[in-house]
């Protein structure tokens, strides 16, 4: 990867590590509104990659391919930002839908339907998937923003760096175990997506011919899934699903 001056050859770098970025890009769209060009999400991330390598002076290998996640991600989210990538108005009508995930787990001592979480919301089963479909950008808000009831932008304040990882932050603040608890739970279709989205790295199209089912319908189960994830870990809730009286699961089954 040097030069005969004995210099890193930026260009070998480039092209060694442009997959990379491609990689991180089209994942990241299956969580971003349809609006959201991958040219655009690749464009920035090549500039991350570009920064990476003017920043780093260590040797090269894995190390720098660690370094090269997070500056590439981080330039990809930047840009996002930028371009105000989801309406706040479409945050609050997903966080209304968390609402009604959990008081209706309140009430059923399970996990709500579609059908019932749409009635619940007043609108129709086809409004309420359309809701989820166009809400996938939504999922960049990452567990450790749960509960938060401030208005300004997420990325400025949990832009992707080395001291602020997802997974170290839900660890710091006790909800490892909740988040388990909370996967566990999950309707079967909705837990076989987490598990091929992030376990098996499939993208929503390859997920969408495992299951049979279309891209868009593999997106919204990917969309509820998050909202009732970030229900339960919201509410804190450690514990088994909460029981519901006899009357109320003979009315559910009913």
């Amino acid at each position: 990867m040097y030069n005969a001056a004995g210099t890193l050859d930026k260009d070998q770098l480039v092209a060694r590590y442009a997959p990379l970025v491609k990689r991180i890009a089209y994942h990241l769209m299956a969580k971003l509104p349809a609006s959201v060009q991958v040219e655009d999400i690749i464009q920035n991330g090549m500039l991350g990659l570009l920064d990476a390598i003017s920043r780093y002076e260590e040797g090269l290998g894995a190390q720098f391919e660690t370094y090269a996640v997070q500056r590439i991600r981080g330039a990809m989210l930047d840009g996002l930002r930028e371009n105000d990538w989801l309406p706040r108005s479409l945050r609050r009508e997903m966080r209304r839908i968390e609402t009604a995930i959990h008081n209706l787990e309140q009430v059923h001592g399970r996990q709500p339907t579609e059908r019932e979480l749409a009635e619940s919301l007043g609108m129709s089963l086809a409004d309420y998937q359309k809701m989820l479909q166009e809400a996938r950008g939504y999922q960049l808000v990452y567990f450790e923003d749960f509960g938060s009831e401030e208005e300004d932008d997420y990325l400025d304040r949990h832009i992707v760096g080395e001291s602020n990882d997802p997974l170290d932050m839900l660890e710091e603040a006790g909800m490892r175990q909740v988040l388990i608890k909370a996967i566990g739970d999950l309707p079967d279709r909705e837990k076989m997506v987490m598990g091929l989205y992030y376990e098996e790295d499939l993208n929503l199209r390859e997920i969408g011919e495992v299951m049979g089912v279309s891209e868009s319908r593999v997106c919204q189960l990917h969309s509820q899934a998050i909202a009732r994830l970030r229900s339960r870990i919201a509410s804190g809730r450690d514990s088994a699903m909460p029981q519901a009286e006899p009357r109320s699961r003979r009315a559910s089954a009913a």
